[in-house]
């Protein structure tokens, strides 16, 4: 999918203004449901069917060269093990539907146990959509409810307290209820089901709204084109102020300020009622119809901008630190498809959506930005959001990619904190006779067992896990072998031991050849076993766990 949209269907993230205006557009209004051009998914097959896990299990991760070559400087060694145990849960199709054959995933929202996406229309068509999906079992995410829309484009969404805000586009031509090209909508959600009987609408000025956000018990959209910033009441959308713009691509907010873009001026920071504080001017080309996106990150703001990267500057001075280059650059991609759309930043990892160039990931410290790579992910990256121990990658018509980060737990660190750190090959190998005990995160390409090995932490191993006779391998946290589109096993050989305390998933198969024994310690672990499991005689399984799969 090509990194720029028309200008109608896109959903923009960034930063801008211009200046306050106190008064409120006559033309802004509030509508009920206009139910004609609404539909609501009743097939559960279909959003079942819409899930997939082809591709799931370990994702690799293509390294920065000025990274790869420090992490093997060791003359006579082979390749490192490398941070980041990465592994794809599950990618989800967009929707499809009668005259909505052609939506593209703009934005996702993460709350609880629920992820909330929006979907618009690449051409001259209005048409857009909205998906609830549960991720409250990591393990196998399920869409509960799904809407689609016949005359308008959804661009961005947020949730709070019971209710979705999407905003984005509509052809007030064809409405009888739309004044205005752009649209916000508040739709009630419970227990992960869309009610639309009763949607409140309001319409704004500019040719689309680019993106929403719930601050401080109000709800404020951006819209483009010489458009708005409009602050509406979250109890009835009724309009508490708005100010003028040139051309609003996103707002995001501090905790004290709000800050949006434009992309005919750059980031302006505003008061809470809507006096512009400062600017920072970047004459970068965020392109007429291109999504942008920023974020905060410590005390600086990071700003999507296109050909050049991310843009990092001090939020308080607007001073220029750095840009963050993207990090590939296919040789089969259209001049202008590697570009960067979005970043998000997730504790110390920074991501950033580079279309064409794929999503990267890099490491943030208090003096630093050090790029990682770029992860192993189909489709062309052109949104990125992340919370907690999950990363969402909008990849267009390739729909949603749900990523896991599988961090260590708190918990399990405290419990190993005197192990030492892993550090050493991306193949381990562990020899008759060898007693191992590491803490961390790593990925591996291949494990071998023949002595005893305690891995605490989360680990993720590409081509498999062989526990040689006699063997001992026990793990305590998360480990991940293989993926679904290239199944790799764990062995586990005659009068071998396999001891879990955690969460164990094998994109593969687990043979237990005669004699071999797995024992599950505790009552939370976690088995999800995509192949099967094979017996030899005399194996024994033993403890309380949970069969996602019901292999066993």
């Amino acid at each position: 999918m090509k990194s720029t949209l028309s200008v109608r269907n896109v959903w923009l993230m960034a930063i801008s203004a211009s200046f306050l205006v106190a008064s409120c557009s006559d033309e802004t209004t509030i509508f009920e449901n206009p139910e004609d051009n609404l539909v609501s998914e009743t097939d559960q097959s279909k959003l079942d069917n819409s899930v997939s896990f082809e591709r799931a299990g370990v994702l690799d991760i293509y390294e920065d060269p000025i990274t790869s070559a420090k992490r093997s400087s060791l003359t006579g060694k082979d390749e490192e093990a490398g941070d980041y145990p990465l592994s794809l849960v599950a990618q989800i199709a967009p929707p499809t539907f009668t005259n909505g054959e052609n939506l593209a995933a703009t934005h996702v929202i993460l709350d609880g146990d629920y992820g909330y996406v929006s979907y618009n229309t690449v051409g001259q068509d209005y048409v857009g959509a909205i998906d609830v999906i549960d991720i409250s079992d990591p393990t196998n995410p399920t869409i509960t409810s799904r809407v689609y829309y016949t005359n308008a484009d959804l661009n961005s969404i947020a949730y709070d307290n019971g209710y979705i805000y999407v905003a984005g586009g509509v052809d007030s031509e064809q409405s009888v209820t739309a004044t205005a090209n752009s649209l916000i909508a508040k739709i009630a959600v419970s227990g992960g089901r869309m009610n639309t009987t009763n949607i409140a609408y309001g319409f704004q000025e500019g040719f689309n709204a680019t993106d929403v956000r719930i601050i401080d018990n109000n709800v404020v959209v951006t819209s483009g084109q010489d458009g708005l910033v409009v602050v509406y009441d979250t109890n009835d959308l009724t309009v508490l102020n708005e100010a003028p713009f040139s051309d609003l691509r996103a707002v995001a907010y501090s905790g004290n300020e709000i800050a949006v873009l434009d992309a005919a001026q750059g980031v302006s920071f505003l008061d809470q009622n809507l006096n512009t504080i400062r600017s920072i001017a970047i004459e970068s080309d965020f392109g007429i119809d291109a999504k942008r996106t920023l974020d905060y990150l410590n005390e600086n703001i990071v700003v999507s901008e296109g050909t050049k990267g991310a843009g990092v500057y001090n939020a308080t001075s607007g001073s220029f630190v750095e840009y963050l280059p993207i990090l590939t650059s296919p040789e089969n991609a259209e001049p202008g498809e590697i570009v960067t759309n979005g970043v998000a930043v997730n504790e110390n990892v920074l991501l950033m959506a580079n279309g064409a160039g794929g999503l990267s990931l890099s490491e943030t410290s208090d003096n630093s930005t050090v790029g990682v790579g770029v992860i192993e992910l189909t489709g062309s990256i052109n949104y990125v959001a992340t919370k907690g121990d999950y990363i969402f990658a909008a990849s267009g018509k390739s729909g949603f990619q749900i990523i896991k980060l599988n961090r260590p737990s708190d918990s399990l660190t405290d419990r190993c904190s005197e192990l030492e750190s892993y550090s050493g090959s991306a193949n381990l190998n562990v020899n008759s006779g060898d007693d191992f005990a590491y803490r961390g995160s790593k990925r591996f390409n291949s494990m071998n067992i023949g002595g005893n090995l305690l891995l605490c932490g989360s680990w993720t191993v590409k081509e498999g896990v062989n526990i040689n006779s006699n063997g001992l391998f026990e793990m305590n946290g998360t480990i991940v072998v293989g993926r679904n589109n290239s199944q790799r096993n764990i062995t586990v050989n005659a009068g071998a031991t396999l001891r879990v305390e955690g969460n164990l998933t094998i994109y593969g198969n687990l043979s237990l050849n005669e004699g071999a024994t797995i024992e599950f310690i505790g009552d939370d672990s976690v088995v999800n076993i995509f192949g099967s499991v094979t017996r030899g005689a005399n194996t024994t399984v033993e403890g309380t766990f949970r069969d996602v799969r019901d292999v066993f």
